[in-house]
């Protein structure tokens, strides 16, 4: 099986209600897909959401990434030859991981397919089944314990807090969703680099002497602020969340060497897809270190690619954040994976089991 050629387009799927962070406020899924088309008819699909505000990436730049660079590379290559398949990828290119990742989301689905078994089996086996956090998006107090208690209404059980865009008031905000869910949904706080380390010592420490539990803090300092990650770790209780901080595997073992993070947020447009994700994964692993698998606001292709990986490395990425596919109006993508709410499953077609796309301008 031989790669032949590919093609480009956008998708894009409004969401249920508008996706706000620290960071930025959007109000749809917008992806670059590439389909990568093989001289047996079989073809694998990529997906990447432009997050310039965290990787750089716009939508133009994926595009042009895939098509003037990363596409022409792999034409001729044999499918099986997956390990110089995505050599070749992440070398097409500085940066741009987020293209990096649509390719190899893409090669991998393709190399499943050629072996005849979902991805997760190709990528080592494991319970093809996860429950999925749900986003709660930084709004005021009563509108964000509104969408809590409806989350809670569909079934999640773990729900991931925005907050950062207001320190002064997001440790009132923090207790009042705190004493509203009252024990119905355990709660991750994500700052998105709002708090400076002093901030989040005091803002945590409130919290902490308040008593209750959330489950995790996840990257309240800026990215670069690697000693902050430090002070952080060492003055709180609550375990801290690397995301911005851990894009690449050197990242991971910087903040692993110097005690900088409990746990590391996987993301596949952060490492440039699926082969550095599995050795961040795998690093973790033979260092004791847990992980979560995370998504941009991604829709049913990217997101499915990381339950692949999820589920065949469930011994380490030990939480999900996939919610991608839940927060939008609706999934156009019909696949191997099933996002049913909080609970995700995954059938046994090969690769990622697309059999038809819906909402897909193709731009070639």
């Amino acid at each position: 099986m031989r790669i032949t050629g590919y093609r480009l387009g956008l998708l894009r799927v409004p969401l249920h209600t508008p996706f706000k962070t620290a960071l930025r406020s959007v109000d749809a899924i917008e992806d670059a897909i590439i389909r990568i088309e093989t001289d047996t008819g079989h073809c694998g699909y990529g997906e990447a959401p432009p997050t310039v505000a965290i990787t750089g990436d716009s939508l133009d730049g994926i595009l042009t990434a895939l098509r003037e660079r990363i596409g022409p590379a792999l034409i001729g290559r044999d499918i099986a030859d997956i390990e110089s398949n995505c050599r070749i990828v992440q070398s097409a290119l500085p940066k741009n991981t987020s293209a990096k990742a649509a390719a190899e989301i893409g090669l991998y689905d393709l190399y499943a397919q050629s072996l005849r078994k979902p991805l997760y089996q190709a990528l080592g086996g494991g319970t093809p089944r996860l429950l999925t956090d749900l986003t709660i998006s930084v709004n005021d107090t009563a509108t964000m314990v509104a969408d809590c208690d409806k989350a809670i209404a569909r079934g999640f059980r773990a729900l991931k807090i925005k907050v950062g865009k207001d320190p002064e008031g997001d440790t009132a905000r923090l207790h009042a969703i705190r004493q509203a869910v009252a024990g119905r949904a355990s709660l991750r706080i994500d700052a998105n680099q709002g708090w400076s380390a002093g901030q989040t010592i005091a803002i945590m420490r409130a919290l902490e002497a308040e008593g209750g539990v959330f489950e995790l803090i996840e990257q309240p300092v800026a990215a670069g602020d690697l000693e902050g990650m430090i002070a952080v770790k060492a003055a709180i209780r609550t375990p801290l969340l690397a995301d911005e901080s851990a894009f690449s595997l050197d990242q991971v073992k910087q903040l692993a060497g110097c005690a900088g993070a409990d746990l590391i947020n996987i993301k596949l447009m952060k490492t440039g897809g699926l082969s550095q994700a599995i050795a961040i994964a795998d690093y973790c692993e033979a260092q004791g270190l847990q992980c979560l698998m995370g998504c941009m606001l991604e829709g049913g292709i990217s997101a499915a690619a990381a339950v692949h990986l999820a589920v065949a490395r469930s011994a380490v990425i030990t939480k999900i954040d996939l919610d991608g596919p839940s927060l939008g109006a609706f999934n156009p993508i019909d696949g191997n994976v099933h996002f049913d709410d909080a609970v995700i499953t995954v059938s046994d077609r090969p690769g990622l089991g697309i059999h038809s796309l819906s909402h897909i301008t193709w731009l070639d």
